[in-house]
């Protein structure tokens, strides 16, 4: 069994990991430190992290980054999402999205092994709720509404989630790379 290192202090997010990768890896959370780059490019922030992740342990790593795209402001935040929901709370970004509601959430999963550095993507088109709804599990789940639901993420199970959240589809690339490793 293949043992990786995920750098988050999220437990959620590796809850969610381990469901998604499944049996055949073990998923141990690393809490470290690292100093997050700001970027409009999750591709950009998940790299830097995987590779100072790697410096500190020495030992194969994932990390994650995640962004909300917003249509009516012209993608804004972004991979900065966490900033503005620290800023005006989920709640103001519900009131402050316009009447173009549209959205995409995005996921970059960056592996790193000391040798190899590799960024999965996944995406979800979808809408900004008028309100909040459903439990926080994390903070914009309460608000985006993939396309073809009337429910938000955090008011769907978590295996309906993990059937098509942009984290699901950046591990289900990042679990294809490493079972192609073992042949």
């Amino acid at each position: 069994m293949r043992e990786i290192c995920f750098v988050t202090s999220n437990t959620n997010k590796v809850v969610e990991a381990r469901k998604i990768l499944g049996s055949g890896f073990r998923l141990k959370q690393a809490r470290l430190k690292i100093p997050e780059i700001q970027s409009m490019d999750a591709g950009e922030i998940a790299r830097d992290k995987a590779t100072k992740a790697y410096e500190k342990i020495r030992k194969p790593v994932i990390v994650e980054d995640t962004a909300l795209h917003i249509r009516s402001w012209k993608g804004f935040p972004g991979p900065l999402i966490s900033w503005v929901i620290m800023t005006m709370g989920i709640g103001g970004i519900c009131k402050l999205t316009g009447k173009d509601r549209s959205a995409k959430a995005e996921a970059r999963v960056a592996y790193c092994d000391g040798k190899t550095l590799k960024i999965f993507s996944g995406s979800v088109e979808g809408r900004i709720s008028e309100t909040p709804r459903g439990r926080k599990r994390f903070d914009w789940d309460r608000i985006f509404i993939p396309r073809g639901e009337e429910r938000t993420f955090a008011q769907m199970t978590l295996a309906e989630k993990n059937r098509i959240s942009h984290r699901a589809k950046a591990f289900g690339h990042l679990k294809k790379y490493l079972e192609s490793l073992k042949t």
